[in-house]
């Protein structure tokens, strides 16, 4: 072969291989643009308020105070109801439905049904607090995994008809809570409530407690 066909060959492969080397490259920016479209716009850091401390944790790590403070303030506002039951209650549903998983909002309607349909709620006025002394602690929320929470609220009941105290009870709620991190318009926690993780039950006195 002449060294001019040489030559020849020579060219056509060096311009085979940049036009390989090209393709990969594409290849490669593609993806590099898919991962960077993909990529969340906004990410929830939860820090914590001691700022004199350094601190280090993985962006998806939630302090435990941070999950009782959502848990109480979302279940508070629940189960406020101040002119009349009947209708506060099912508002409060809709109102607060970006913090509920869709199977606890179904449960709470058919709670909201069936209490009407008894007649518990007909002018009934309610509201919740914390009790004295059964704050937050953090033995009070269990880390089930990375992405689900069980918080124990110690809370005092209050219900009114017409004006007229009807209940009064201290209540210990387990509630379910979980990762849900789908539309941080509406729901800038990240988090939402999947209702009871056991029976709530009755607590004796309001006594500041030794243990959870």
């Amino acid at each position: 072969m002449s060294p001019f066909k040489h030559a020849l060959a020579a060219r056509d492969a060096h311009i085979a291989t940049l036009r390989l080397t090209l393709g990969m490259m594409a290849v490669i920016i593609l993806a590099l643009g898919y991962g960077w479209y993909r990529a969340p716009q906004n990410l929830t850091i939860h820090i914590p308020p001691d700022l004199r401390h350094g601190s280090t944790r993985p962006w998806w790590d939630i302090p435990p105070g941070d999950i009782y403070a959502f848990t109480f303030y979302i279940f508070q506002q629940l189960n406020r109801w101040p002119n009349n039951g009947d209708n506060d209650y099912p508002q409060n549903i809709a109102r607060l439905r970006a913090y509920l998983t869709p199977a606890c909002q179904a449960r709470l309607n058919q709670d909201w049904q069936q209490r009407k349909d008894r007649g518990e709620l007909r002018e009934r006025v309610r509201g919740v607090y914390e009790i004295p002394g059964r704050g937050f602690k953090p033995e009070r929320v269990t880390v089930l995994s990375r992405d689900n929470w069980t918080v124990m609220l110690d809370l005092s009941v209050d219900e009114y008809y017409q004006a007229e105290p009807v209940k009064r009870a201290l209540v210990r709620y387990p509630v379910s809570v979980v990762r849900f991190d789908i539309d941080p318009e509406t729901n800038p926690w990240g988090l939402a409530l999947d209702c009871f993780a056991g029976t709530p039950r009755r607590l004796e006195a309001a006594t500041p407690e030794t243990t959870p």
